[in-house]
C-alpha cells in the first residue's frame, strides 16, 4: 500500500513539472510574432531551444518555441516534454491565448499533411493547454518537417491558424540544453526589445496627437 502511494505521490509531481513547463511564463527564447503569426520586422526570433532540471528523482527536458505577439502576448507555444527516471513519460503540449472553443481541441498539421487533434488539458486565465503523448514517429516527422500548423478556435468560432518554421528543431531536440545565464541573458534581450518597440509606439501617438491638434 505504501509503496502504491508513494509511486502514485511521484507520478503527481511529474505531471506537476509537465504542467507547469506549461504554465510558467514564456521565456526569451522566443519568436514575435504580429497578427496570424507573421514575423514581425526586426524581432528576435531565437527559435527552437532545450531546458532541463531536476524534480526530485526525475529529469525534465523540454524542447520548445515560443511565439509572442509584439505586446510580449502568448500566441502559440510548443513543448516537447521528456521525463525521465523513476518516471518515464513524454508528451506534447501546446499552449494558445484563452477563450478557445475546447471540444475542437487544437489541430496540428506538418507540412500541410493531415491534421492531427491534440485535445485541450485544462484551461488558465492566461492560456489554455492542450496536451498528446509524444511518440518517436511524431519526433521523426517534424525532424524532416519545415512548418508546423497549429490551429485553435477561437469564441466567434474562427480557426486561428499559427505557423512555427522547424529550423533548428533537429539540433535543439538533439542538442545539449540552454544554460541558465544564456536563458537569463536572452530573457533580458527580448524584454528590452519589447520595451523600446513599445517606447517607440507610444511615441508616435503622442507626436499624432499633438500633430491633430496643431491643426
Amino acid at each position: 500500500m505504501f509503496k502504491s502511494e508513494k509511486k502514485t505521490r511521484a507520478a503527481l509531481s511529474v505531471m506537476a513539472v509537465i504542467l507547469g513547463a506549461a504554465a510558467a511564463p514564456v521565456s526569451s527564447f522566443a519568436q514575435e510574432a504580429a497578427d496570424g503569426g507573421a514575423q514581425a520586422a526586426g524581432a528576435p526570433r531565437l527559435g527552437w531551444y532545450k531546458t532541463c532540471s531536476k524534480q526530485e528523482d526525475n529529469d525534465v527536458c523540454v524542447v520548445q518555441n515560443v511565439v509572442l505577439a509584439g505586446g510580449g502576448q502568448l500566441v502559440t507555444g510548443v513543448g516537447l516534454i521528456t521525463v525521465s527516471g523513476k518516471i518515464n513519460n513524454k508528451s506534447l503540449q501546446v499552449s494558445v491565448p484563452p477563450a478557445r472553443l475546447i471540444p475542437p481541441g487544437i489541430g496540428m498539421q506538418i507540412d500541410g499533411g493531415k491534421s492531427q487533434k491534440i485535445d485541450y488539458l485544462m484551461c488558465m486565465p492566461d492560456r489554455c493547454v492542450a496536451q498528446i503523448p509524444l511518440t518517436d514517429a511524431m519526433v521523426a516527422s517534424l525532424k524532416k518537417g519545415t512548418d508546423l500548423v497549429l490551429t485553435s478556435i477561437n469564441f466567434r468560432r474562427a480557426p486561428n491558424p499559427i505557423k512555427i518554421s522547424l529550423e533548428g528543431f533537429t539540433g535543439a531536440f538533439d542538442g545539449e540544453a540552454v544554460s541558465a545565464s544564456k536563458l537569463a541573458e536572452s530573457q533580458k534581450s527580448l524584454q528590452d526589445s519589447m520595451q523600446k518597440k513599445a517606447d517607440e509606439a507610444r511615441k508616435k501617438l503622442e507626436d499624432a496627437q499633438k500633430a491633430a491638434k496643431a491643426q
